[in-house]
């Protein structure tokens, strides 16, 4: 059997399916991928379209052996042969939105195919199966989970969507469903933050970031962590109305029109405190570093917080000013802000005063399953300059979370840390611009693109 180039893998890094062979176009097996590509879920969606056309072809050309991880990152996505798997998991990533849209695309348009394509779990080489050799699965929903965190103590709510009913099984599936989500989480949270003590108690290493947290939490003023104000940043995406900071501490966010917004989700976007699992998983991760002060760190909700705790105590802000509006606070004092577009179209990175090889604004791509997206951590002095902020913005979730990740895992940002430090161990306050790959809202492949410290 032909092979698809006389040239071999290693140098032929990047595949094209221009470059397969006249008769691969006669295989039903390659007829039937290429039917998929152009269908609806796939068609905006290049990388996964050669994902999956180039493990088709490779196994129909009987090379099914040599279809592993590395090889799909260096022909589908352009790594470097000598690229390490175990730090870049974009292939993984991808195989698991590649099954989504599989099953998706044969649900939906697909349904009428005789022969169907499946990535089986736990590696990549497809097989194909008759559509009647395959079990029904069941119909698969994605249930819509929210998360709501309290003033101390910490409480969270879950949202389930149910299927349609009897209004009195509706109401009582809800109160069951909630009331079991609430103390599942009420035990996670117990559990996370006993565990997160534990450890924080038995590993006292000190990274680059040692003198970071020893400000925030290592003196006598309180710390409060506040995270996204998720509720609130929907009420600015259904109305296209961004909200300042003045108005979102007078409550002038909770008159924003709601178009085809039942009266009862309405009210709940106005009135409960929700946030993403993304800002509680950062809590839980600062709550186990060695210089956490569990006695005087708090949870704060940002509708709860005041401008007096900016003044007397240390704030560690989570999100954009999108989803956290106390982060504006800082746009006077520092170089790199977020701006969102007229109608909260998008939002961008401005670079007030762009050094050479910077640009002026940096701007994330939403149309892919994977897309680059930017980051900024900002260390400053709080209102009264007898504390610190520390600001974690993203252009979006997976941008936060590359922020958050950063300092924790502190491989990324070791040499603006190092260079922020002074001799006597303190340190200066700092800027970094992150760029990351955001593969179904998570971040991979982490870099600092620019910085400035002071």
């Amino acid at each position: 059997m032909a092979h698809l180039s006389h040239i071999p893998h290693e140098q032929n890094k990047s595949w094209s399916p221009e470059g397969s062979p006249p008769w691969l176009h006669d295989d039903s097996r390659w007829c039937l991928a290429e039917r998929i590509v152009a269908g609806p879920h796939f068609s905006r969606s290049p990388l996964l379209s050669k994902f999956l056309l180039f493990v088709v072809a490779e196994t129909i050309e009987g090379r099914e052996n040599e279809i592993n991880e590395h090889q799909i990152g260096v022909h589908v996505f352009d790594r470097r042969s000598g690229y390490s798997t175990a730090e870049d998991n974009i292939v993984r990533n991808y195989a698991r939105q590649l099954r989504k849209r599989l099953a998706e695309h044969f649900a939906d348009v697909g349904s009428a195919e005789t022969l169907r394509i499946v990535i089986p779990h736990g590696g990549y080489v497809p097989t194909f199966v008759r559509a009647g050799e395959l079990d029904a699965p069941p119909k698969a929903r994605n249930l819509p989970v929210s998360m709501e965190i309290h003033a101390q103590p910490v409480a969270h709510s879950t949202t389930v969507a149910t299927a349609p009913d009897s209004p009195r099984t509706n109401w009582k599936f809800r109160i069951l469903a909630a009331a079991g989500a609430i103390v599942y989480s009420a035990v996670l949270i117990c559990l996370t933050w006993f565990i997160a003590n534990r450890s924080a108690a038995s590993h006292p290493i000190q990274g680059p970031a040692h003198p970071l947290w020893a400000a925030l939490f290592g003196g006598p003023a309180n710390t409060y962590i506040v995270p996204a104000d998720a509720g609130f940043n929907l009420l600015e995406d259904l109305s296209r109305q961004p909200v300042p900071l003045a108005d979102y501490i007078d409550g002038k966010y909770l008159g924003l029109p709601l178009a085809g917004v039942d009266s009862h989700s309405a009210d709940d976007l106005r009135s409960q405190q929700f946030t993403s699992f993304v800002d509680f998983q950062i809590g839980a991760d600062l709550a186990r570093l060695p210089e956490y002060n569990a006695q005087r760190t708090f949870l704060r909700f940002p509708r709860d917080l005041r401008l007096d705790d900016l003044k007397n105590s240390n704030a560690i802000l989570i999100g954009s000013v999108g989803s956290n509006p106390w982060a504006s606070l800082a746009d006077s004092s520092t170089n790199f802000r977020i701006v969102y577009r007229k109608g909260m179209q998008g939002a961008a990175i401005i670079n007030s005063n762009p050094q050479p090889g910077e640009a002026g604004s940096y701007e994330s791509h939403w149309n892919e399953p994977a897309h680059e997206t930017f980051a900024l951590v900002a260390y400053l002095p709080n209102l009264s300059r007898t504390g610190h902020l520390l600001l974690l913005q993203g252009l979006d979730v997976a941008g936060t979370q590359a922020a958050a990740e950063a300092l924790l895992h502190q491989d990324v940002i070791a040499p603006v840390l190092r260079r922020a430090t002074r001799p006597d161990g303190s340190l200066r306050n700092f800027e970094i611009l992150l760029r990351s790959t955001s593969i179904e809202s998570n971040s991979t492949g982490t870099a600092v693109i620019a910085s400035r410290v002071y």
